[in-house]
């Protein structure tokens, strides 16, 4: 009775988080369906896309379709135009021969408005492999991080935040050195004393502030909430804003022809610090942290569980930052695409991704893990991601919510905090 309160909470709370990336709804509706129910095909086989289109959720007959087919974020292999008869048009594909993802794109223009969709056809995904490759002293490199790291005191400075306190919950704003600057987070930890398993969330990309996950306290768990670029998480959101249109606008492509100097150097060893902090908690059970994220976060999560031996389970939402080189070999490398134009196609930034590609960590994760993303995904490419995820020899699960682009349905989130919770419970 006790779990199914619990779960409860946990799925209220979950439906009442605002998903900024949700889709909005549009008076016309394009939709593109691939003709197998989960999208997904062998290598070799044909693709067929059905599109409609309609108004009022009644179908529209009679209007054009411009359509393009292409593998994702790379070249075009067919385009054209159709007259949409019968309530649906069939589109059909030529035959994908490697392990990949193909995408029907519809557009139509009703009253001087496009409108516009697509769908993505996975050609025996679970076959990619990827480009990216493991440099030799990639483990050397990161122990010595860990080590230098080490040698930096911690010096934690908490600082209690009455005005989000709660009757169960404690909140602190947290500062910590970091081996280059300072780290900053929101702690939130149960009140009653006792000691709890733990839970680490990493940040997608961009700079906000950040408001700790008090609900989690609650529910007799500690929650940090990290963010990754060394100033504090409560400051008015403008300040933020201005950082990312200034000082550290596209932050992910500094020093990228120096491995030691890459700015997410000291953000990947500021995961590790956050967990040196967790353990350093007179409340925490000593025995059970599982880090979680998303984009970013999602990478953030591997790096951190392939980083540090102290990570016991990982749940990832479409990660970021994965077989960056994608693009040298003709297909969709991983977000922010920084291999994909002649300004940075050069060797030493090539080479030099290949010590912060999550792919590389993946290949350390040794804990269980949970995953989930769509073949839509328009940002972080379903390619890369396989990639990564094809990789891992650990306890794993995917959950594919196949017509999701950068954004999730509340369900995706009710089974990951239900997988995650009951794993930190055991």
């Amino acid at each position: 009775m006790k779990t199914n309160i619990f779960f409860s909470v946990i799925i209220a709370l979950i439906f009442s988080i605002s998903l900024s990336a949700q889709p909005r709804r549009e008076l016309i509706k394009v939709i593109v369906t691939p003709n197998h129910t989960n999208w997904t095909y062998e290598i070799g086989e044909q693709a067929e896309f059905s599109v409609t289109v309609l108004r009022n959720n009644v179908p529209i007959e009679g209007i054009e379709i411009y359509y393009i087919i292409q593998p994702e974020l790379v070249e075009i292999w067919d385009k054209g135009t159709l007259i949409l008869k019968d309530e649906a048009v069939k589109i059909k594909a030529k035959k994908f021969t490697e392990p990949g993802f193909l995408r029907c794109t519809a557009t139509v223009e009703v009253e001087w408005k496009e409108y516009s969709s697509y769908a993505t056809a996975g050609f025996s995904p679970d076959k990619i492999v990827p480009t990216t490759t493991l440099p030799a002293d990639f483990e050397e490199f990161w122990n010595k991080g860990k080590e230098d790291l080490a040698k930096v005191p911690m010096n934690p400075v908490l600082t209690l935040m009455p005005e989000r306190c709660t009757d169960k919950a404690d909140v602190y704003h947290v500062q910590l050195d970091n081996i280059k600057g300072k780290i900053y987070g929101i702690l939130c930890k149960p009140k009653k004393e006792g000691k709890y398993p733990a839970i680490l969330h990493v940040p997608g990309a961009g700079i906000r502030p950040y408001y700790g996950n008090i609900w989690e306290a609650e529910a007799r768990f500690v929650s940090f909430t990290i963010g990754i670029h060394g100033i504090p998480v409560n400051l008015d959101k403008s300040v933020y804003d201005n950082l990312m249109q200034g000082a550290l606008n596209s932050y992910w492509t500094t020093n990228l022809d120096d491995k030691d100097k890459v700015y997410y150097k000291r953000v990947y060893l500021g995961c590790v610090r956050a967990v040196d902090f967790i353990e350093s908690l007179d409340c925490f059970n000593s025995e059970d942290i599982a880090v979680t994220g998303g984009s970013q976060g999602g990478a953030l999560s591997i790096v951190t569980a392939g980083l540090d031996n102290r990570i016991d389970y990982l749940a990832a939402f479409y990660p970021a930052l994965s077989d960056l080189t994608g693009f040298l070999y003709g297909r969709a490398g991983g977000w922010p695409q920084i291999l994909k134009d002649a300004y940075t196609d050069k060797p030493e930034k090539v080479e030099t991704s290949k010590y912060f590609d999550v792919v590389n960590f993946a290949r350390f994760v040794k804990v269980p893990g949970w995953y989930s993303w769509g073949y839509n995904d328009n940002v972080c490419p379903p390619t890369s991601m396989y990639a990564a995820y094809n990789v891992i020899k650990a306890e794993k699960e995917l959950h594919v919510f196949q017509e999701t682009q950068h954004w999730t349905f509340p369900e995706q989130q009710e089974l990951k905090s239900k997988w995650l919770f009951e794993k930190l419970r055991d």
